[in-house]
């Protein structure tokens, strides 16, 4: 159940990795005039902030490893506050407990993402950062979240995590706030099964997540040397190895956003209209991922006929991305006095009760995206995946309207 660039992996991937296998030098340090180092790491650090258009980037082991880092580049001290959406992978909100950071949850709006009227009212002396997350590849709405964190002098740290590539208004995620974190794992829209990355136009910010992802280090063209601040950090380096793989994927992304968007259009063609439902809200629907179709009901038992029908999940049942559903999580909410189990974020609650993933790209059970097509589906297929939904759709209207008049 990946997403749609480990189904692309292929012989250009490979051909990555062996070049870093034959010289022999598999950590991102080295000497630049050495001509067995490859710079894997060092060239697609360069290449990625070229595609997303900025200043720096900086590539992680993992996404997580990126949160970490990206939250101690912003100097965030324990028991400061950053908001999240109540609906998100519970990665983001570990880093921040981590950190010693407390994440205070906001609503969410029939994007999926989080609602910007919501924010300023969860905003408190405390609050330092707001953190969007592009949820399911749909960019949030910058615009408004940009005005309310200039408002109130917050930084923008955005959780790119699920939607690389994608773009707002022309612009490319991760560019918006002050800086950007991406991850690279399995099940994203690239992969180097592992890894991630940070955007940032700041050279401050930079300089302080190269040091929080090393040990203190400054970065130092092909090496590195102890920063001026004197900072601790970890060791949370990508390797060569992981950087040669990205590379690769990386050129393979505007061919792999391009074909899902074209798919998904096809899909949400050939399902056409549903009546007591519609598809989820897109502020750029040029630019989301398109990794996924959302459907959204009037009815919460109607979505969960269906997805029981089609052997899926509505999202509100679908595992670390629902806030109530991450127990940890929500057993250290309920230990800081914080709203907490469902029923907490009613709002929050009532949308995902009433919606159900179709993958287009990413096919991932714990998304609640187990039925629909993938990056390969052929157009016959599609056809197939949209009957199906229709069908299934128009059986679970008939069950209620049978209930309803033997109930009368």
């Amino acid at each position: 159940m990946p997403g749609p660039g480990w189904y692309w992996i292929g012989e250009e991937e490979t051909r990555e990795v062996l070049d870093v296998m034959k010289s022999g030098h598999l950590v991102r340090y080295g000497k630049l005039d050495d001509p067995r180092f490859q710079q894997k790491t060092r060239l697609f650090e360069q290449e990625f902030a070229a595609h997303c258009g900025a200043k720096h980037a900086l590539a992680t082991a993992t996404g997580s490893a990126a949160l970490v880092a990206a939250m101690k580049a912003l100097q965030l001290k324990p028991g400061d506050e950053v908001i999240v959406p109540a609906y998100g992978f519970v990665a983001t909100y570990s880093a921040a407990v981590f950190m010693g950071v407390v994440p205070v949850l906001t609503e969410i709006g029939d994007d999926l993402n989080m609602d910007p009227e919501d924010i300023e009212r969860r905003i408190t002396p405390r609050t330092k950062a707001i953190v969007p997350i592009h949820m399911l590849g749909n960019p949030c709405n910058m615009e408004a979240i940009g005005a309310v964190a200039e408002k109130h002098g917050l930084f923008v740290l955005e959780d790119v995590c699920q939607a690389t590539g994608a773009a707002y208004r022309g612009r490319k995620l991760g560019t918006f706030g002050h800086l950007g974190v991406f991850s690279l794992n399995a099940f994203k829209v690239i992969t180097t099964g592992d890894g991630g990355m940070i955007v940032t136009n700041s050279d401050d910010i930079y300089d302080r997540a190269f040091s929080a992802h090393d040990q203190g280090y400054h970065p130092f063209e092909g090496g590195k040397r102890p920063a001026e601040q004197n900072a601790l950090g970890l060791k949370l380096c990508m390797t060569e190895l992981t950087a040669a793989v990205g590379r690769a994927q990386l050129r393979k992304l505007d061919l792999i956003l391009g074909t899902l968007r074209q798919k998904k259009a096809k899909l949400k063609n050939a399902i056409g209209p549903i009546p007591g439902a519609r598809f989820r809200t897109l502020h750029a629907p040029e630019g989301e991922c398109a990794t996924l179709c959302t459907v959204i009901f009037d009815r919460a038992e109607r979505a969960a006929r269906v997805a029981e029908i089609l052997g899926t999940r509505t999202v509100d049942n679908t595992g670390w991305h629902v806030y109530d559903k991450m127990d940890h999580f929500d057993q250290y909410l309920k230990d800081q006095g914080r709203p907490h189990g469902r029923g907490a974020f009613p709002r929050t609650d009532d949308i995902l009760s009433r919606s159900i993933n179709l993958s287009v790209g990413v096919v991932d059970a714990g998304l609640g995206a187990g039925f629909g097509i993938c990056i390969d589906s052929t157009d016959d297929e599609i056809q197939q995946a949209a009957d199906q939904f229709q069908r299934v759709c128009r059986l679970a209207a008939s069950d209620k309207s049978q209930d309803q008049n033997h109930a009368c």
